[in-house]
């Protein structure tokens, strides 16, 4: 018989749909054997036993939620009979247990072709950045880049602009936020010279930002007020001309693979990301942090109803706690605004198969593998420590890209089983779930996790996988959204605007 459902783990009640099946249908899934009593669309769940009102449905090894009345077994659970067991606030007890990964044998000889800077910190790309201080020149910004394309852009990696709405008529924390991401980018180790464009009379002028954007190389980053030269354009290019000068003396060296900041992402998830996709970032999670190199995890919503996990992997008492917090607040948040908590799979998610939070967070959380969580990290603030680092933030593609940037992710690997072709400013590797995504928009995806369903080992893939990825990071191949020059950002607000 051929395998039409997918069981992830033996202790599941239900299965994954492998194709679209039809009523009537006989499927077997880990030893159990059911004949279908709907259609099951592709990625979507069948009941594997009967289940009673209230029973847990459990997916990867987990309850994803409850049943709303009887299931047979046979039936497609989904929204018309699965319901979330998440509610309200949780109390948490920090209990130190062991870490284990699977061993890395070729982790102390990792390398790749990087750039190193002055800071200690390694780029795998050698660009020019225009980070605009305020939404007002943004046009100025992107007119700056593209003449500077033309005019010196053999030099360097890339020149591109930053626009953004931010930066003015903002208060207290909100300002402040967008100032530690905006400083964040700047700092990212991929720019190795920023000219940083001010309209002059915004919040976020540079009398206010400089303070926050602390030291700096005065020969990596440079300043233009639009509103005190008389041509913005001739000083914009003549600054211009010495930073892709001043970039252009950096060159490729061997670097260990130590020096990687690896950021993960989910976005357009369907119910194959948590067995194809997330599990495989989980092993480069694992496979970076063991070369003794850093991730980043982010996407608190996505974490709720699998927190445990990720707490229970805290290195110490203080980054326990700093867990907590972190979900409760974002709890806090939603509560502010009148938000239900546990309502976050978006239409797209739910349209591929996935019903409840539990059940997308279970799946997004794998991309952390069994690394160890060393730091819990705020907005804009940089990765320090070896290991899985948490990053405050929504699930948001465009909000939370940025914010792995500006907390010094290098590269950005990018999970869809629906497709997205959007791009961060560093280079962001769209791993497909499935084939038929792989093979349908391969204009917009790097890789194809969906071969973990034909056959193809996660031992295999992910060793594929790695070396792939020091390709990218030493510059030989470019990601689908630099060659399509996807790259954008978006800077999270909670805030009043005047």
């Amino acid at each position: 018989m051929p395998k039409l459902l997918f069981k992830i783990s033996p202790l599941d009640n239900v299965a994954v749909a492998l194709s679209d099946l039809q009523k009537g249908t006989v499927c077997q899934a880990g030893g159990q054997t059911v004949r279908l009593l709907n259609d099951i669309p592709f990625g979507h769940k069948a009941a594997l036993t009967d289940l009673a009102a209230g029973d847990y449905v459990i997916k990867y090894g987990h309850p994803i939620g409850h049943a709303r009345q009887p299931i047979p077994a046979g039936s497609h659970v989904h929204v018309q009979n699965l319901a979330t067991n998440l509610d309200g606030f949780l109390e948490y007890q920090y209990k130190p247990s062991k870490i284990s990964m699977p061993s890395f044998q070729d982790a102390a000889n990792a390398s790749f072709q990087g750039y190193m800077r002055k800071n200690g910190k390694a780029g795998i790309r050698n660009e020019v950045w225009i980070i605009p201080t305020v939404g007002c020149v943004n046009a100025t910004a992107a007119l700056l880049a593209q003449k500077a394309r033309a005019a010196f852009g053999g030099r360097v990696d890339g020149i591109c602009a930053y626009t953004h709405n931010m930066g003015c008529s903002q208060l207290s924390d909100d300002l402040l936020r967008t100032q530690h991401i905006l400083r964040g980018l700047i700092n990212n180790p991929n720019a190795g010279a920023v000219l940083i464009l001010s309209l002059g009379c915004e919040n976020n002028n540079l009398e206010v930002f400089k303070p926050i954007l602390g030291d700096y190389d005065p020969d990596r980053v440079k300043f233009l007020t639009t509103q005190e030269v008389d041509d913005e354009y001739e000083e914009g290019m003549k600054l211009l001309d010495e930073l892709t000068d001043f970039a252009a003396s950096a060159k490729r060296e061997p670097l260990s693979a130590r020096h990687l900041v690896i950021g993960f992402k989910c976005g357009g998830s369907d119910a194959f990301s948590g067995i194809t996709a997330n599990p495989l970032c989980g092993r480069i999670n694992d496979m970076v942090v063991q070369c003794g190199g850093s991730t980043i995890l982010t996407e608190v919503p996505e974490m709720f109803g699998a927190e445990l996990l990720l707490m229970d992997r805290a290195v110490n008492q203080q980054v326990f706690d700093r867990t907590v917090r972190l979900i409760n607040d974002f709890k806090q948040y939603f509560i502010r605004h009148n938000q239900a908590i546990y309502e976050n799979p978006s239409p797209g998610n739910k349209k591929g198969g996935i019903t409840t939070l539990e059940e997308k967070s279970l799946g997004c959380t794998q991309k952390g593998g069994q690394a160890p969580v060393v730091s819990v990290l705020d907005y804009g603030e940089p990765v320090e420590k070896n290991g899985l680092n948490l990053l405050t933030g929504p699930g948001n593609d465009q909000v939370s890209c940025t914010n792995l940037t500006a907390s010094g992710a290098q590269m950005i690997l990018f999970t869809t089983g629906r497709g997205n072709p959007f791009g961060a400013p560093i280079p962001t590797v769209k791993i497909a779930t499935n084939s038929g995504l792989a093979k349908r928009k391969s204009h917009w995806i790097d890789y194809n996790a969906g071969q973990l369903l034909e056959g193809s080992t996660f031992d295999q893939v992910s060793s594929d996988f790695f070396r792939y990825l020091l390709d990218v990071a030493s510059g030989r191949i470019l990601t689908k959204n630099e060659q399509n020059g996807y790259r954008e950002i978006s800077i999270f607000r909670d805030g009043v605007i005047l």
